[in-house]
């Protein structure tokens, strides 16, 4: 399976206090929404747009600005410096 790369990463909180995690492909999106617990409409949408973006339906543009936008509902986005 190859991996369907965006750049720059989405840089996410993760359970370890002042560590981030960078988050660069489709299929690493998709892991990490399967984690989050409130999973509003914004994560819907990023569920969505993962699937599609590993059948090729949308860029992994796509699926990058989806993400984007779950993790800021979530408040686990993190800025990338």
């Amino acid at each position: 399976m190859s991996l369907h790369w965006f750049n720059p990463p989405v840089y996410v909180r993760t359970d370890r206090p002042g560590v981030r995690f960078g988050v660069s492909h489709v299929e690493g999106a998709a892991e990490q929404l399967l984690k989050w617990t409130k999973k509003g409409p914004k994560w819907k949408r990023a569920v969505e747009a993962c699937v599609a973006g590993m059948e090729g339906e949308v860029t992994p543009n796509d699926v990058r600005k989806a993400f984007e936008a779950a993790a800021k509902e979530e408040g686990v986005l993190r800025s990338s410096n």
